[in-house]
């Protein structure tokens, strides 16, 4: 078991691009779920690399995790039968202040692109890079298991609105408040 303590925000803009340092495609199939937040998942990286995980809350921005490595094949039957699914391109990023990911979705959730940093612990401070558009992190709707259940293409444009929107915004904002390319 560990936990996860991660922040996650909404990316704007290509500036991001040169910190890349390894890319893999991501396929995730959700087997269960709760109402208070537990989520059975299955992830394969269309290789030789395929996990169960078992996460639930822990408090505030921390979450329980329990994650197995499965036999690529095990992951593709339960990919089979997982009712829903999110398909991404992940980056793993040379920044510092923790451990970053960078997800680019495809099919459904396209255009959606969103920067995860995982932290030692929760009060711990960080600098965020310019293209960090808005926090997420405490937005249920954009966890990757609501976003399967519910894709960003089935949202009302009036609930997509304020996130593109927001998205629009000068370069010169701020980080955390609008893009810079």
């Amino acid at each position: 078991m560990a936990l996860e303590i991660e922040r996650r925000f909404l990316v704007c803009g290509e500036a991001w691009r040169p910190l890349v340092r390894w890319s893999q495609t991501l396929q995730q199939g959700y087997l269960a779920g709760s109402a208070d937040g537990l989520t059975l998942r299955v992830r394969s990286d269309g290789g030789a690399g395929a996990w169960l995980t078992l996460k639930y809350p822990a408090g505030g921005i921390a979450r329980q995790e329990f994650e197995y490595p499965i036999p690529p094949a095990d992951a593709q039957a339960l990919l089979e039968r997982s009712a829903t699914r999110v398909c991404k391109r992940r980056h793993g990023l040379a920044l510092p202040g923790g451990e970053w990911v960078l997800d680019v979705f495809s099919d459904a959730n396209a255009p959606l692109v969103i920067a995860e940093v995982e932290l030692e612990r929760a009060e711990q401070p960080l600098e965020l890079p310019r293209w960090c558009s808005l926090e997420i992190t405490a937005n249920g709707e954009f966890s990757n298991a609501a976003l399967a259940q519910r894709p960003f293409s089935a949202w009302t444009a009036a609930e997509q609105r304020p996130w593109l929107e927001a998205l629009q915004l000068s370069a010169g904002s701020p980080p955390g408040a609008g893009c810079s390319s």
